[in-house]
């Protein structure tokens, strides 16, 4: 699978909710994949070019899947710097909330709630705010923005270009 870079269109829309099937189980299976080679950590549908609200995520720890995933509660505050594979080569600093519940259906297609923090807690909310057209550059400061701004814009440049040729 191809992951879509900063400046497509893709990841600015949000992602369509999904209704539980086989086809999303082989998504899964291919999104993991997609992820592992890539050495991330977390990915969403959108990334791949799929508007639906898929994601997995791997800190080191097994992975889990979830589809229709929302942030049920939020709890205190951290700051850390965050990497994409939409953006790669970037990094922002980006303020999360330091523990969430989230539920969703996990890759059986069960009705899944997890309570997580720190590094898996983080990248739950980066990929859940993927499938609602959300980026880390949304997240970050205007100064982070523009001392990124030169990478920033050869990514565009890039994702235009790609998309012309597909």
């Amino acid at each position: 699978m191809r992951i879509f870079k900063y400046g497509s269109e893709v990841l600015r829309k949000k992602a369509e909710k999904v209704v539980w099937s086989e086809e999303t189980r082989k998504l899964i299976s291919d999104m993991f994949k997609t992820m592992r080679e890539e050495r991330g950590v977390g990915l969403a549908a959108p990334q791949v070019g799929k508007s639906a609200r898929v994601i997995v995520i791997d800190i080191g720890e097994g992975g889990v899947a979830l589809v229709n995933p929302e942030i049920t509660e939020k709890r205190g505050k951290e700051t850390s710097v965050e990497g994409c594979l939409s953006f790669p080569g970037i990094e922002f600093e980006i303020e999360r909330a330091g523990e969430v519940e989230v539920r969703g259906l996990n890759d059986e297609g069960r009705e899944l709630n997890i309570t997580a923090c720190g590094l898996f807690a983080r990248a739950l909310q980066h990929e859940i705010d993927h499938l609602d057209g959300i980026l880390i550059v949304d997240r970050t400061t205007f100064l982070s923005r523009k001392l990124a701004s030169s990478k920033l814009k050869k990514l565009i440049k890039e994702s235009k270009k790609n998309e012309m040729l597909s």
